[in-house]
């Protein structure tokens, strides 16, 4: 059974930063890639960033820039640093595990950027 904890996120002013992580367990196999997704209300899910085992990186179009995916691999966790937050940015992030073609998901935690 794969486990996924997220921690980090919070409340922050417009223009400050944060730093998400996400720590994965009872893995079996190799983890092929570690990924951030954001949902805000009424909005679809996006997938804000991610990371492969290699360490190739993708990032939606509006964080670039702004935000950094970072991997252990050896401590099987990834991090997420978010600078120059805009209101936009808020949304519930969650952290996924693909691994064997599967995503498991983190309970997911709250970023909310105020004015």
């Amino acid at each position: 059974q794969v486990h996924v904890v997220e921690s980090g996120g919070g409340l922050v002013q417009a223009g400050g930063s944060l730093r998400l992580s996400c720590a994965a367990s009872g893995t079996r196999s190799t983890i092929d890639y570690m990924t951030w997704y954001r949902q805000a209300p009424g909005k679809r899910r996006e997938l804000v960033a991610s990371i492969s085992s290699n360490g190739d990186k993708n990032y939606l179009e509006s964080v670039k820039g702004r935000f950094t995916i970072s991997i252990d691999n050896a401590k099987n966790t990834v991090s997420l640093s978010m600078n120059s937050l805009q209101i936009e940015d808020t949304a519930v992030y969650q952290c996924a595990v693909v691994t064997v073609g599967r995503h498991y998901w983190g309970q997911g935690t709250q970023v909310t950027v105020s004015s």
